[in-house]
């Protein structure tokens, strides 16, 4: 019975071709504007790291007062040095690390190759298995590199290909900054986007793989400042470098990983502690107002998804809603001219559901044409989302299987609601008035 019903909806679509494709053209159109800023809001709304998300959380101690709080009354979103080095000494969290961005100059032992500006942070030892940081050759350094503050680096594959031409590197030097660093790993390919573990000084999104990570303490001893962001309240009593550490300046970005909820309300009241102990001490003068926020809740604090981009999926989804309706209007017109076809069936037997199944089917064949058109046009869109996207965010949309999945289907189904109506309509058509009539 449904090949006979496809044959009829094959051939009444075949009619009026014009018409037909219009309403083709028309759920296309709809359907890939959606699904292309979908993919979009998709790719910069997505979980950078699924598998720990819950157990990730980033503590804000507020280290300025209520007069120079926000408009919202949170804490400075980044730490200043001294409570980054406390909080760091405690280590009342399973793993940690306090970080900073860096770019030192890099002199490269090969002949020939000039010396050129490295990407990287300062972070501690613990920051890899923290965040599951996929290495090719080696390990990160240890805990004892850390405290003696060793000078070693773990470097990205890019910089690893482009010093020692692919080779494992483990063990040799690179010169930073005048001075000798052993490499201890090379990362595997590695660029998490958002940037999540340090979006403050990182900004949300970057293409640019990170060139190498090295200890934290290692950076401070060797006078790698700051390449990131930087709030003051008051400039620093003291020039350069070593004032910027003695100031109340934050510029230092913190996370922890907790791995339950006994674990999270216990680093709280560790926060809050430490904060009255700092105001004890005549540090602060205002009550504890601290933040611990989950990774999720970061993000979302943070504004990470661009404002944009929910306007865009809004806009898009509006008119896909636009385009059904007049796809609706569109087969209620071609249903209800066919009357007297829809009166002789029933006068020969056919019940209503027959009816109704025969012309969703058509409705149905309408969605599918038109979501296979959507493919090609999403397909571009996509390709052509950096015409009106920022590079960044537009390089992260992608076209896969799941992608031209939810396309094909929404446009079936999309169609098929809107057919819903003008199907009820016809089937509702009275056999005898349109016989009387002809």
């Amino acid at each position: 019975m449904f090949a006979y019903y496809l044959n009829l909806a094959l051939r009444s679509l075949q009619r009026n071709p014009a018409l037909t494709g219009l309403m083709i053209v028309t759920i296309a159109f709809g359907v890939a504007a959606s699904m292309t800023t979908w993919s979009v809001f998709r790719a910069v709304s997505g979980d950078p790291i699924p598998q720990k998300s819950s157990k990730l959380f980033v503590p804000q101690i507020d280290s300025w007062g209520p007069e120079r709080r926000s408009k919202t009354g949170n804490p400075p979103d980044a730490m200043s040095y001294a409570d980054a080095v406390n909080l760091t000494r405690e280590h009342k969290a399973r793993y940690q690390s306090a970080m900073y961005a860096i770019s030192p100059s890099l002199v490269p032992s090969r002949v020939g190759q000039h010396p050129f500006y490295a990407s990287g942070h300062a972070v501690f030892s613990e920051f890899f298995p923290m965040l599951d940081v996929p290495f090719r050759y080696g390990n990160p350094w240890s805990s004892a590199d850390d405290a003696q503050r060793a000078r070693v680096a773990v470097i990205s594959s890019k910089l690893n290909d482009k010093l020692f031409g692919g080779a494992n590197s483990v063990g040799k030097t690179i010169n930073m900054d005048g001075n000798n660093y052993r490499v201890s790993g090379v990362l595997k390919q590695w660029n998490p986007q958002p940037r999540f573990y340090d979006l403050v000084n990182s900004g949300s999104f970057n293409l640019d793989d990170e060139d190498l990570f090295v200890p934290f303490n290692s950076a401070i001893d060797a006078g790698m400042s700051n390449n990131g962001s930087t709030n003051c309240y008051a400039p620093p009593a003291e020039p350069g470098f070593v004032g910027l550490q003695h100031s109340e300046c934050v510029w230092i970005a913190f996370m922890v990983e907790l791995d339950d909820a006994d674990q999270v309300a216990a680093y709280k009241r560790f926060l809050d502690g430490y904060a009255q102990q700092q105001r004890t001490s005549g540090r602060f003068t205002w009550e504890p107002n601290n933040r611990l926020r989950s990774l999720p809740e970061w993000l979302d604090y943070q504004h990470v998804v661009p404002d944009d981009t929910r306007t865009s999926l809004l806009v898009a989804l509006g008119l896909l809603l636009v385009c059904l309706i007049n796809t609706a209007g569109l087969l209620l017109a071609k249903f209800l001219r066919r009357s007297s076809e829809i009166g002789v069936r029933r006068a020969l037997g056919a019940s209503r559901r027959e009816i109704y199944t025969q012309f969703l089917i058509e409705a149905s064949m309408v969605g599918l044409a038109g979501g296979v058109l959507g493919l090609l046009l999403t397909g571009l869109g996509v390709l052509g989302i950096g015409w009106v996207m920022p590079r960044d965010i537009a390089v992260l949309a992608r076209v896969d299987f799941s992608l031209l999945a939810v396309t094909l289907l929404l446009a079936i189904v999309a169609t098929a609601l809107a057919g819903l109506y003008p199907t009820f309509r016809a089937a509702r058509v009275q056999p005898a008035w349109q016989l009387k009539s002809n």
